[in-house]
């Protein structure tokens, strides 16, 4: 998770194959889907059986100790059969040194001896990965070629899904979480299309993110670099990720997540004289933005972090913020032109330095101060109007209302800081301008 302490790699032995795994569900989900796109980016934990990705030859993967183990709190009679069956399958040991349990977090991996440093834990054959391959000719022959793997292998899922017990991979499947057990913000409620709702097929296409990474054919060795003591839980760092994607993408949230950030808008008003010239300045001298995700956000958003240190340079506070918000301070095609200029004499970016007139820079940071402010005002209510635990709440009820409190509380952290910096700063700024008056006055 976000600050682990404790790491382990994925190995290869000649090529690797993917491994898909779940934190808080299902935990040794580590053979069989096999897919390829930015799932590569996350790192997954051994859980059930795995989907595979081709492509890949790296992946790192990162073993956590950010919670404290809580314990081998159940059996898991349902998972009881799962490791004889894929050993079975794979005709190989996968692990002899992991066992499934349930611990508070739901079904997780445990240590079932001494494990050391550089220890072999799991051994994942490409022959028991759901791959792409694995679909019937009859509806691979109707799918465009546009059709992404992540879907396809939720396909194979749904139909797996459908012929139940006489399915190939049942003892995997029926280790997935149902639609209940899923609690990523992407799932919504759908009509029905025919015997299979959109829903189910957006719970197959969760199962498969939450789940693979890209690879390709071989096997995959997965080594510890600490030791654990018989009985501790495992757990897999899934990346340097904001809670808004965990919760969006995986069902979960980290309590205090130092990778939380926020996405921010500002807007060039439609009333603005200079809108047109604006717009076309922002289209050409600044440069594109990226999500967590490294997908494009549009010109006019923007991704605060936290920032540290509240008297520093403002790390955490994007610079093109900045500059966008000293282009909308600008009241004359003049001031634009002479940021253009200012621009193309150094490294092309838009209004990156501070503007030489103090009060005009004050006001450019004042503004986003201001909007700032508005969006913590909306965070604190949002975070006020989650309803009390009370013990009649369903463990499901609970559980989402912490993380939608992890989610909130961790963003507003993370506006808090900006505003006391921009507060900081316009103090300076006002500071520094009245001094300039004093002296001006006394001349």
């Amino acid at each position: 998770m976000s600050n682990s302490q404790s790491s382990a790699c994925l190995i290869h032995a000649s090529r690797l194959p993917c491994t898909p795994r779940t934190l808080k569900h299902d935990v040794l989900t580590t053979t069989m889907l096999h897919c390829g796109s930015r799932i590569s980016k996350l790192c997954r934990s051994p859980v059930t059986p795995p989907f595979n990705f081709p492509r890949r030859l790296l992946i790192k993967f990162e073993f956590s100790s950010l919670f404290q183990a809580k314990g081998l709190n159940t059996y898991d009679e349902e998972s009881d059969e799962f490791l004889p069956w894929l050993e079975r399958k794979a005709r190989t040991k996968i692990s002899s040194m992991l066992s499934i349990g349930k611990s508070a977090y739901g079904r997780s991996l445990f240590a079932s001896e001494n494990i050391r440093t550089g220890d072999c834990i799991l051994k994942v054959p490409y022959s028991v990965e759901i791959t792409p391959d694995n679909l019937l000719p009859k509806i691979r022959a109707i799918l465009s070629d546009k059709i992404g793997t992540v879907s396809k292998l939720a396909i194979i899922l749904l139909v797996e899904r459908k012929m139940g017990q006489s399915s190939g991979w049942a003892p995997y499947i029926c280790c997935l979480p149902q639609h209940g057990e899923i609690h990523s913000t992407a799932l919504q409620q759908f009509p029905d299309l025919e015997s299979i709702t959109l829903q189910d097929f957006m719970c197959a296409y969760f199962s498969v993110t939450s789940r693979a990474w890209e690879s390709t054919k071989g096997l995959s060795l997965v080594i510890a670099d600490r030791n654990y003591a018989p009985g501790e839980e495992v757990l897999i760092n899934y990346g340097k990720f904001p809670n808004a994607m965990l919760l969006l993408d995986f069902g979960f949230t980290v309590p205090y997540n130092i990778h939380d950030q926020v996405q921010i808008q500002l807007s060039i008003p439609h009333d603005d004289n200079l809108r047109e010239m604006k717009l076309e300045l922002l289209q050409h001298l600044t440069p594109k933005i990226k999500d967590a995700v490294g997908f494009n956000c549009p010109e006019d958003t923007f991704i605060i972090k936290e920032v540290r240190s509240p008297r520093g340079k403002g790390k955490g506070l994007p610079q093109a913020l900045r500059a966008f918000a000293r282009l909308l301070c600008c009241n004359s095609s003049q001031e634009l032109s002479d940021l253009a200029m200012e621009a193309a004499q150094i490294d092309g970016r838009l209004a990156r330095r501070p503007l030489k007139d103090s009060r005009r820079e004050f006001k450019a940071h004042k503004m986003l101060s201001s909007h700032i402010t508005q969006l913590m005002q909306k965070y604190d209510t949002a975070i006020k109007s989650l309803p009390v635990n009370s013990p009649s709440m369903s463990n499901t009820f609970t559980l989402r209302r912490q993380m939608a409190h992890d989610l909130l509380t961790g963003e507003l952290r993370v506006l808090k800081s900006a505003s006391i910096w921009l507060n900081n700063y316009c103090a300076v700024l006002k500071s520094t301008s009245n001094c300039r008056s004093q002296w001006k006055n006394r001349i």
